[in-house]
Parts: C-alpha cells; sequence; structure tokens
C-alpha cells in the first residue's frame, strides 16, 4: 500500500484528501504544520508528500527545502497545493511525474487523484 502525507494547516483540507485518497487505497498520514510535517516525513518515509505552500510558521516552500536537505526525505515526491499560482500558470508549466507538481487552488478532486497516480506509479 503506498503511503501519502498530507500537510496543510486546514483541518477540512486534512479531513478531505485524507478520506479521498484513504477511499483509493491509500495510507494516508496527517501533519497540521511543516515541523510536524517534516518529523512524520521522516518517520514514516511516505511515497509522497501533499503540500500546502501557504502555512503560518513554516510555509510549505521552507518545508520543502528541509525535506530536501534531509538524506531520508530528499527523493520524496512532493504535490504544492496552492493559491498563489493560477490555472492558467499550472497548465503553462506541464508536468513530469518525479518532480515537484504544482496544483492550483481550486483544484478538481479527480485532478489531485490523477497527480498522485502519475507519481505513484
Amino acid at each position: 500500500m503506498k503511503k501519502v502525507l498530507i500537510i496543510d494547516d486546514e483541518q477540512d483540507v486534512l479531513n478531505v484528501l485524507g478520506r479521498r485518497l484513504a477511499d483509493q487505497g491509500y495510507r494516508v498520514f496527517k501533519a497540521s504544520d511543516g515541523p510536524d510535517g517534516i518529523e512524520k516525513a521522516e518517520q514514516e518515509k511516505p511515497d509522497l508528500i501533499i503540500l500546502d505552500v501557504w502555512m503560518p510558521g513554516m510555509d510549505g516552500g521552507e518545508v520543502a527545502q528541509k525535506l530536501r536537505q534531509n538524506e531520508k526525505t530528499k527523493n520524496i515526491p512532493v504535490i504544492f497545493l496552492t493559491c498563489l499560482y493560477t490555472r492558467s500558470d499550472e497548465a503553462q508549466t506541464g508536468h513530469e511525474p518525479g518532480k515537484n507538481f504544482i496544483l492550483a487552488k481550486p483544484y478538481h478532486p479527480d485532478d489531485l487523484l490523477e497527480a498522485v497516480r502519475e507519481h505513484l506509479t
């Protein structure tokens, strides 16, 4: 069973995404802030991390940087969720499995599930 870690400061996002991913057969771990997310990534070694960009304290960019500097977590693919990036910006970037992927809010849940499947295959 593939493991997914969701790091987001919004409890509703954690609950909804967690439920959707669990319903698809993924083992889901949740963290409500950057430091907790880094700790869980080290402990659980997820196959994928879904990371909110805009969080108080330590934002998603800082979290990703710390994950990349850590031998235990540096190769885990990350899907960034953000409202700072438009859907048209997203469409222009193109995405490659195994690299960081940005999904603009609001996103369609099926788009997120497809991005998760793409990164885990």
